[in-house]
């Protein structure tokens, strides 16, 4: 099983090396993610946001020398992101169900990428209460983001409001 991340145009030079074109790979229960580069203190961090439940997970000051191990920096920081809200699950399952990663190109999701453009805006405007990176809680500021209320559904009704965090354990209920 593996885990889809499409990655954006401005990640895809970073990730160059990562990115397969084999669109075969089957999903895992997690669906697929979406991930983009953003800069703090001009250091790259990455957002990784799951298409099904537009549930965030950040990346810090990541290297060039970072990428043979993402994986195993995604999985360490979904699941402490997770327990920060949380939000409880067998964690080796967990792991068993997200696989491998499969980066591959963008697939023009603009439903995703604008709900991670958003996100960024309001980032920008968290990083001033912080100052310095060092100084930034990520997984508080990941948590900000999944807390704020979204729409999920085809309509206009107030019941279709919903959170990233509870649509989250929605989904991992299911496993």
């Amino acid at each position: 099983m593996q885990t889809r991340i499409h990655t954006t145009k401005k990640l895809e030079p970073f990730f160059k090396k990562l990115i397969s074109n084999d669109m075969n790979a089957e999903t895992g229960i997690l669906g697929k993610w979406n991930a983009t580069i953003f800069f703090v203190e001009r250091k790259k961090c990455l957002l990784f946001t799951n298409g099904l439940t537009k549930y965030n997970v950040i990346l810090t000051e990541i290297k060039s020398s970072d990428l043979s191990n993402i994986e195993a920096l995604f999985k360490s920081s979904f699941t402490s992101q997770l327990i920060y809200d949380g939000i409880i699950v067998d964690f080796d399952k967990l792991t068993m169900n997200i696989g491998q990663l499969a980066f591959l190109p963008t697939d023009n999701d603009r439903s995703t990428i604008g709900f991670q453009n958003r996100r960024l805006y309001e980032l920008e405007d968290w990083k001033q209460e912080f100052g310095t990176l060092d100084n930034m809680p990520m997984t508080e500021l990941a948590s900000r983001m999944n807390s704020i209320p979204i729409h999920i559904g085809k309509s206009k009704r107030f019941s279709d409001f919903t959170s990233s965090t509870e649509e989250m354990k929605k989904l991992l209920s299911r496993f």
